[in-house]
């Protein structure tokens, strides 16, 4: 179990500890009534049932103290584990910058922007645009432009903010692990100016220079492919955490949950990833395709 870094959210600080606490007891062969049965014969404060079934459930906060009085049911003397735990407890409701994120992005965005934050690592697949996570100020201000003509000036820029913002998460102390595959037609089709579109392909090239990035572009010469089906990503999410599928479409957005459908998912990378060209090759390609914008 990795927990030696508490998430930057309160969503996923949440999910961690009602998921881990719930493992635990089912590791000790302990049912909800058993557990309230030590609790009670201990005399340690006010427990019951429906109480502890909400707090693995998320429907219920719990206490430091309580999380301690539980940890004692399941013997838990492992103090990495009891340290975490509590300190999730104990940071389960802070805000942090997400907070000041999210009021700028649209309402179905904002469960996305809670697990993006916490990210382990994201592969994800783009057929037309660059990823948020890797775009340009410029190229994003005229993508959001372009597609939202009706947007204010400064709306667009509290977009463009909020956007560049979420990008922290590839430079924090633990950085983010991202492996994106590109349709090679993205870097053809213009965005902005030629200016625009010659330092967004730069900015792809400078990326792959870090140790947690890994661009890759999928050849129009793959054909018919997996390619076809759209673009998608899959999450990975602090333990004990599954992945989690996400794709985008207008005004709305996908989670994909069940375990077949996010190892389909994982399987059309991987399939994908074998028709991709290196990361070396790739990084040629993004190179030919900022000359081109240099002639435009």
């Amino acid at each position: 179990m990795n927990h030696d870094n508490i998430p930057a959210n309160a969503t996923v600080r949440r999910w961690q500890l009602a998921e881990t606490l719930r493992r635990l007891r089912e590791e000790t062969g302990l049912t909800h009534d058993h557990v309230i049965a030590k609790l009670k014969a201990t005399g340690q404060g006010k427990w019951s049932r429906p109480k502890l079934s909400r707090i693995e459930n998320q429907e219920q906060g719990v206490r430091t103290k309580e999380v301690e009085q539980l940890l004692d049911i399941y013997k838990v003397s492992d103090q990495a584990v009891r340290g975490w735990l509590v300190e999730l407890a104990g940071t389960a409701n802070e805000r942090g910058w997400i907070v000041d994120v999210r009021k700028n992005l649209p309402a179905y965005f904002h469960v996305f922007l809670h697990w993006e934050a916490a990210l382990v690592e994201r592969r994800e697949f783009e057929t037309l645009l660059v990823p948020g996570l890797l775009q340009t100020p410029q190229y994003a201000r005229a993508l959001i432009s372009g597609i939202h003509p009706d947007l204010s000036e400064d709306e667009v820029g509290r977009r463009v903010s909020a956007r560049t913002t979420r990008q922290q998460i590839l430079i924090r102390s633990d950085p983010a692990r991202l492996h994106v595959i590109l349709d090679e037609g993205l870097l053809e089709r213009p965005v902005g100016t030629p200016l625009v579109m010659r330092n967004q392909l730069r900015r792809l090239m400078e990326a792959t220079e870090a140790p947690n990035i890994t661009i890759q572009v999928l050849p129009k010469a793959a054909g018919a492919s997996a390619a076809l089906e759209g673009p998608f990503s899959v999450l990975t999410l602090p333990d004990p955490m599954p992945d989690v599928g996400y794709s985008e479409g207008p005004s709305r957005a996908v989670y994909v949950e069940e375990r077949d459908e996010v190892r389909e998912l994982t399987l059309r990378f991987g399939s994908l990833l074998q028709q991709s060209l290196s990361q070396a090759d790739s990084v040629r390609r993004i190179a030919e395709a900022a000359t081109s914008f240099e002639r435009s």
